[in-house]
């Protein structure tokens, strides 16, 4: 069947049609099989307009989906930022922060695979394109080191330092020289005093760690449905505990906390 034809918008209206082509594309990113082939014709096709008249709204193809990521991108900040400002103590906030990454990444698996997992290639999404991320991994390194200086803050204030002065200078590019150690099992050495990191490049490392854990457990979720997974909260509550140094039923009454606040 050949495809109706597309009503012209009319004269004034052409921020509807740039909404309805950054809509396609998300669309299209978040369902392709293989999202990386993406084309402008296939943009123009799903909207319904000729590949030119994309032209008066965005350069090229990269440009379009560097703004679908930045959307994606502002849209999963904020999640997290309104749940860690309902939070009480740095581990709360830690934990909202990271209930919100892993429950919108179950949630919109699509759309999660758009923003980490979407095989761009480089000469059609550059890196600096997911700069707009770099805040959502600075938010979690902070909110860990926070969490931890709590944690060292009970147990001896004279250890503890400031994770805001600590982490300030730190960015999405700042290598992670030291090799990763492996975790500690969340049962009798839970309760032992942590090795916290003090330094910004031991905090932006154990930062990035715990994000490989989060992309992780939301990748595999994703991807082997199959799979009898635990609840995801069980997951969860787990993977923060290695991190922290809290036994898994801390993180859950934690998150218990948060449940009833909201």
């Amino acid at each position: 069947m050949a495809q109706a034809a597309r009503r012209r918008n009319p004269r004034g209206q052409g921020q509807v049609l740039r909404d309805q082509l950054v809509e396609a594309t998300a669309r299209l990113l978040a369902s392709l099989d293989r999202p990386e082939t993406l084309t402008l014709r296939q943009v123009a096709r799903e909207v319904g307009v000729a590949p030119a008249s994309i032209y008066s709204h965005f350069p090229d193809l990269t440009a379009l989906i560097e703004h679908v990521l930045k959307l994606r991108y502002d849209e999963l900040g904020r999640l997290m930022n309104d749940a860690a400002a309902a939070a009480a103590t740095p581990l709360a906030e830690l934990v909202a922060r990271c209930a919100s990454y892993v429950h919108w990444g179950v949630g919109h698996p699509g759309e999660y695979r758009t923003i980490v997992g979407g095989g761009m290639p480089e000469q059609l999404v550059p890196l600096n394109a997911h700069g707009a991320g770099e805040e959502l991994l600075n938010a979690l390194v902070r909110a860990l080191a926070a969490a931890a200086n709590d944690r060292l803050t009970a147990t001896d204030p004279l250890t503890a330092t400031d994770p805001l002065t600590a982490t300030e200078s730190v960015t999405a590019t700042e290598p992670a020289t030291a090799t990763a150690t492996e975790p500690a099992t969340a049962t009798a050495t839970a309760t032992a005093t942590a090795t916290e990191p003090s330094t910004t490049a031991e905090q932006w490392q154990a930062g990035l760690i715990l994000w490989t854990g989060l992309h992780g457990l939301v990748s595999l979720y994703n991807s082997h449905g199959n799979v009898p997974w635990p609840a995801l909260d069980d997951l969860l509550a787990q993977l923060l505990g290695l991190h922290t140094g809290r036994t898994k039923s801390e993180i859950e009454d934690v998150m218990a906390g948060s449940a009833t606040a909201s």
